[in-house]
């Protein structure tokens, strides 16, 4: 019986050993001030294959003791596919909250204020780490797979840094991009100015495209606004030369001249009254504001002082002054 209770004693003592050496196990850091190490789980793993295929990527994580972990914990069947970082400090039991939690590795794409649909597409198809799953369709295949609304891509995605997955879709970053652009017209177009000159939303988006290529300071854009709102209401000619390298495309080679402002396109406001027939950009909240309250002026007209900023004019005489001012200041 003495040598009974010895074995229960010593079988108790190896347990609580074994449950406190564990338990340390899992609270410890895999590593320590060492690079972030990447790895990916692949779709339908369980935990044991899960454990390997880090185990392959350099993690430091024992197969066993994980596997067993996922389990006493009752998670084993709850990891989720995806690409991952070990970052340094990081333990088993925060490792396994990870791959239960899909907490993915994160990467970020730009898409800046005012650039061209050509631009975002361009940036998308060179981004690494993205599944380049779009680069084979026309811009109007694309949109059919986007949108049910709008079928002309030019402006209809909203500039802002994206977040996503290693290897996500580059479809997915389309359709953030584009949920966010109505959200924030929509946004626009409720608290609008309800004398603007603007029949839908899609107005207002291409006047907005308009200001965020026209305008060097974002202080201005309220101005701007005011002016083409006011040329809208008078019937003027925008004449904004925005709109016309847009309609040139690969034909403009830097400078605009006189011949190209007279050869009429569907986007030469030189040539055409209204507005052109897309947005010429993609433009940012600001000019979006901007299009749909525009400030109560009467200005008809502005030029560039050469700083950055714009002479702004009521009449064409002070519009002339302003010019020769200017112009030949900057000509100096």
């Amino acid at each position: 019986m003495s040598f009974i209770k010895k074995l229960l004693v010593t079988g108790i003592i190896v347990l609580v050993a074994a449950v406190a050496g564990f338990s340390w196990w899992a609270k410890s850091p895999l590593t320590t001030g060492e690079p972030v190490i990447e790895f990916s789980i692949a779709p339908g793993s369980g935990v044991g294959a899960a454990a390997q295929q880090m185990a392959s990527a350099g993690v430091p994580v024992n197969r066993h003791l994980f596997n067993i972990l996922a389990r006493v914990t009752g998670q084993a069947g709850k990891i989720k596919a995806g690409s991952y970082e070990l970052k340094p400090d990081t333990s088993p039991r925060r490792l396994l909250a990870q791959l239960v939690r899909g907490e993915f590795a994160q990467e970020a794409v730009t898409i800046i204020e005012g650039w061209t649909f050509r631009q975002m597409r361009a940036a998308l198809a060179a981004h690494d780490r993205l599944k380049h799953d779009t680069v084979k369709l026309s811009d109007k295949e694309l949109m059919a797979k986007i949108s049910k609304e709008y079928t002309s891509p030019e402006g209809m995605f909203f500039p802002d840094t994206y977040l996503f997955a290693k290897g996500s879709s580059e479809l997915d970053i389309y359709k953030k991009a584009h949920g966010a652009m109505l959200n924030h017209l929509k946004a626009a177009w409720e608290s609008r100015d309800q004398s603007l000159p603007y029949k839908t939303p899609y107005e207002a988006l291409i006047m907005a495209s308009i200001i965020e290529k026209e305008t060097g300071q974002k202080s201005e854009r309220t101005m701007i606004a005011g002016v083409f709102v006011n040329r809208l209401r008078t019937g003027m000619l925008l004449q904004t030369d925005p709109t016309v390298v847009y309609g040139m495309g690969e034909r403009f080679a830097g400078d605009i001249r006189k011949k190209d402002l007279e050869t009429d396109t569907p986007y030469n406001t030189y040539t055409r009254a209204g507005l052109p027939p897309t947005p010429i950009s993609l433009p940012g909240v600001q000019s979006l504001s901007a299009a749909l309250s525009p400030a109560k002026t009467q200005a008809l007209y502005f030029v560039s002082r050469g700083d950055g900023t714009s002479q702004f004019s009521n009449n064409l005489n002070d519009h002339n002054r302003a010019v020769n001012q200017y112009q030949r200041r900057n000509n100096q």
